[in-house]
Parts: structure tokens; C-alpha cells; sequence
């Protein structure tokens, strides 16, 4: 509709040097400005009621985006910078390289919903489960430290309850690193899913006499209230990278190709498949071939003796031999990973694969004891109600850094299954299930000459979701 008066319902017609086009489902004028001697906007100068002498040149959808419209002359201008137009990939895209697609059978696109099962198939599989981790330390250490850089922002009285959580989480995650020898200078610390940045932000201030010290966030969704501005040491570098750890060579990110930073990945909560996705990015990353240029492969200068400066929490590269490696490879001295929603993994990208299949176990039963991991945490002390998924899921309510679970619902059982299992034995069995992923996780990883290990970092109380996987080289 087009007026230069009164609009229906004693509408006020258009503002001076604005659109006459009355938007019906805004109930209002088009807001857009016009070009002199013009009565219509861009948007609507081809609409039906163009009036004599208006600008009639045609204007069809972006074929980039629907929603905005082009003068059909102007389209391949437009295209060249319209905002809707598919971004380039920064240098260290490299898509599905950390995906684990492997060719190997299995797929969990079909799953058969849990609440299907009967109780002779349910007591089959728990007794499969059983099987698979009897040789399995069942009772994990629990290894609770502090850091003393967090004892301040603990001891301050305007912490409410969740921030005293999030900080307890993240002091010990800091003393289990120490203990570890993972904080000193020349490192470049790596956080997974890293949210806000409040984990790197501890860590920096732990380091803050430290020299060399670089972060890099990776975070594929856009976040509110980061705390990287907050850091403007000159010697302490923040980049935060947009990107999905699917696709992320962490080689070729600028900071590390010159491979004279030892590298430490971190992550709290890192959900789900993530934490695969992230192991694969970390020590797959001497894989990636560089297929843009035909540069010989650069000289690459490694550490002799790590392990007495590890420990001493000193430079891990700090002394170097002249040594022929990959260009493509990075150092990585450790690793330090709250783990988190186990019912959230993936068989695809799961780096356990080959641990599983040693149990002669498969897609199937990873379908089956992925989803029963959330048993661990919610046992039955909620009824179903909106939320959980046909299949017997859940659907999980996070925020960015937090992803424990005491807010989830119970799974959907069918009658059969209801009452065949107590809450203690739903809770133990969830934890079974975890703890089987769990340990595929450790192999994968002593497999590429790594120690790797499990442990409670805080308690029950503070994070149901409680359990660090930690990793270093073995001679360290």
C-alpha cells in the first residue's frame, strides 16, 4: 500500500524522506530512506502499486538470501558483497578433519529407542556392559587441589552459589594442571568449547610472570560476556577462533606453525563428541599434509629432556636439538579435559572405536550405553515431562560453561521396564557407561604415546559431572 496521507486505524502517513510503502504486518511505513525525488525505497520501488514515473527498474530476490531484494542489473555486483554471501575459510579450515569418518560400519541414525527394549533385552545388555568393564577400575581417584590464584575470587562474600561452583571447578582444574607441570611460560593453551574464556582467564592470571604465553579459543557459537578484552598483557596473546573442531587443523593456525610453542588443550565441560572431535584435533594434528604449497617441510627444533622441567612447571621447549619433523606437527605436552555429557557422543566421531571392538562391542551397544549414560546423573528422581525425546533421551538445559546435569528429566521407560531397576542401580549403570567411553577415550590416547588418566577433580556436590581426563607425554 502506498500513501502520502493517513494510513487505516488513524495511522500517521510516512515520515519526511521516508518510504510511502505501508507495511501490513508491521502495521506501519516502511522506515527505509529514498533517494531524491523518490517516493519508494529499494525494497519496494517494483511493488504493484509503483505509481507513474517511479523508478521501475526490476528488483528480484538475492539468490544468496530471500529476504532482502537487488536490482536485477546490479546482481552480480551485489553478490560479490552481499552480507549473506559464504564467508572464506580462514587457513586452518580443513573440513571434517577431526571427524573420525573412518569408513568403518556403523551408524547411529537408526537407534532403537531404549523404552522399546524388553526386560529379557535390557538384562542382556546390562549384562553386556558388565562383561565389558569388569576388568575396569571401577573406583576412580579422586585428586581435589587448589590454585592459589582463585583463592581470592573464593574467598569473596558476593559469590553467590553457582559462581562459588564454576570457581571451585576451575581452581582445581588449575592444581591438577600444576600438579602436572602443564602451567609455565612458551605454551600455548588451547581451550575446546571454550565459551566465555573463563578458564584461559584463570590460567592467565596464574601465569601473569610468565613470558610467551598464548591462548587460543575455539568456539564455533558467538558468545556473549567474553573476558578476553579484559586481558591486555603485552606478553599473554588472546585469539579466539570461530570455527567448528570438526573442521579445525590446528597446524596450520599462524600462531603454532612455527612449532616453538608446546601446546596443552583444555576444555570444562567439553560436551559430548566434542571432547573427541578435540582429542583427534590434538594428536592427529602430525597428519595434516599441507596440500596448498610445495614448501619442503620446515626445520623444527623439539626439547630433549622433558621431564625434569615439566615438573618444575618450567619451559618444555625451552632447549631444543636440530631435529627433521613435519612441518604440520605441534608439540603438545598435555592435556587437562572435564568431561561432560556423555549422552551426547557420537559413534562416528568417537575415538574408541578400536577399544570397543577389542570387547567386541560396536555401533549398537555405543547407541545403547551413550544414552543410558545419563542415567549417572539423573536417576529417577524427576517424571517425564516436556523435553525428553522420542527415543529415551533427554534434552539437556545448559548454559555456555556449565553442563551439569542435576536439572535433567528421566527417561522414558515402557511398563515392562518400569520398577525393574532401583534408582542406585539405574545410577551405577550410568556411571558403567560413562566409564566404558571413558576408557576408550585413554587408550585411543596411550596409543599415541601418551599417559592418560581418570579422575574426580571436585565432588559430587559441586558438579555431578566430575570426572578429568588428564594426559601427558609418557618419558614426562
Amino acid at each position: 500500500m502506498i500513501s502520502d496521507t493517513v494510513a487505516e486505524d488513524g495511522i500517521h502517513g510516512p515520515l519526511p524522506g521516508r518510504c510511502c510503502f505501508f507495511v501490513e504486518r508491521k502495521k506501519r511505513y516502511c522506515k527505509m530512506l529514498v533517494a531524491k525525488g523518490k517516493r519508494l525505497c529499494g525494497e519496494h520501488a517494483n511493488s504493484d502499486e509503483t505509481t507513474e514515473g517511479e523508478d521501475c527498474r526490476k528488483r528480484i530476490p538475492c539468490p544468496l538470501d530471500a529476504k532482502h531484494t537487488v536490482f536485477e542489473h546490479n546482481l552480480e555486483k551485489h553478490l560479490k558483497k552481499c552480507n549473506s554471501r559464504e564467508k572464506p575459510k580462514p587457513v586452518f579450515y580443513v573440513c571434517n578433519i577431526n571427524s573420525g569418518f573412518d569408513g568403518l560400519p556403523g551408524t547411529q541414525e537408526d537407534q532403537v529407542p531404549i523404552s522399546s527394549l524388553s526386560k529379557e533385552e535390557l538384562e542382556m545388555l546390562i549384562r553386556t556392559l558388565k562383561k565389558a568393564t569388569s576388568g575396569l577400575n571401577c573406583k576412580l581417584k579422586e585428586q581435589i587441589l587448589s590454585h592459589e590464584a582463585l583463592q581470592d575470587a573464593l574467598n569473596d562474600p558476593k559469590n553467590g552459589d553457582s559462581a562459588l561452583k564454576h570457581l571451585h571447578q576451575q581452581s582445581s582444574l588449575l592444581g591438577n594442571m600444576d600438579h602436572l607441570g602443564l602451567l609455565g611460560p612458551n605454551r600455548c593453551f588451547v581451550e575446546f568449547g571454550a565459551g566465555r574464556g573463563k578458564l584461559s582467564h584463570w590460567i592467565d592470571i596464574a601465569l601473569q610472570e610468565a613470558s610467551n604465553v598464548h591462548f587460543l579459543l575455539v568456539e564455533r557459537a558467538t558468545t556473549r560476556f567474553k573476558v578476553d578484552g579484559k586481558h591486555r598483557n603485552a606478553s599473554t596473546v588472546f585469539e579466539r577462533l570461530h570455527i567448528d573442531i570438526q573442521h579445525l587443523a590446528l597446524s596450520k593456525v599462524p600462531i603454532l606453525e612455527k612449532g616453538d610453542l608446546a601446546v596443552v588443550g583444555i576444555g570444562k565441560h567439553l560436551c559430548g563428541a566434542g571432547t573427541d572431535l578435540a582429542l583427534r584435533c590434538l594428536f592427529e594434528s602430525s597428519q595434516v599434509t599441507d596440500l596448498e604449497t610445495d614448501r619442503e617441510p620446515a626445520m623444527k627444533r623439539l626439547k630433549t629432556d622433558s621431564t625434569s622441567d615439566v615438573h618444575r612447571g618450567e619451559s618444555a621447549v625451552s632447549e631444543f636439538t636440530d631435529v627433521h619433523v613435519n612441518r604440520n606437527s605441534i608439540p603438545v605436552i598435555g592435556v587437562a579435559v572435564a568431561l561432560c555429557c556423555h549422552h551426547r557422543c557420537d559413534w562416528s566421531h568417537y575415538v574408541g572405536k578400536e577399544y570397543f571392538a577389542s570387547l567386541g562391542l560396536g555401533c549398537k551397544e555405543f547407541s545403547f550405553f551413550q544414552r543410558m549414560s545419563s542415567w549417572a546423573t539423573c536417576g529417577m528422581r524427576r517424571p517425564p515431562a516436556e523435553g525428553v525425546t522420542s527415543d529415551g533421551g533427554i534434552t539437556e538445559q545448559t548454559d555456555v560453561e556449565e553442563h551439569d546435569q542435576e536439572g535433567e528429566l528421566q527417561p522414558s521407560l515402557s511398563d515392562s521396564l518400569e520398577g525393574c531397576l532401583t534408582v542406585e542401580e539405574r545410577e551405577n549403570i550410568g556411571h558403567l557407561c560413562k566409564l566404558l567411553i571413558d576408557y576408550g577415550r585413554t587408550e585411543y590416547i596411550k596409543q599415541k604415546g601418551y599417559s592418560a588418566a581418570l579422575q574426580y577433580y571436585t565432588k559430587p556436590s559441586i558438579s555431578l559431572e566430575n570426572v578429568l581426563l588428564t594426559a601427558v607425554p609418557k618419558d614426562a
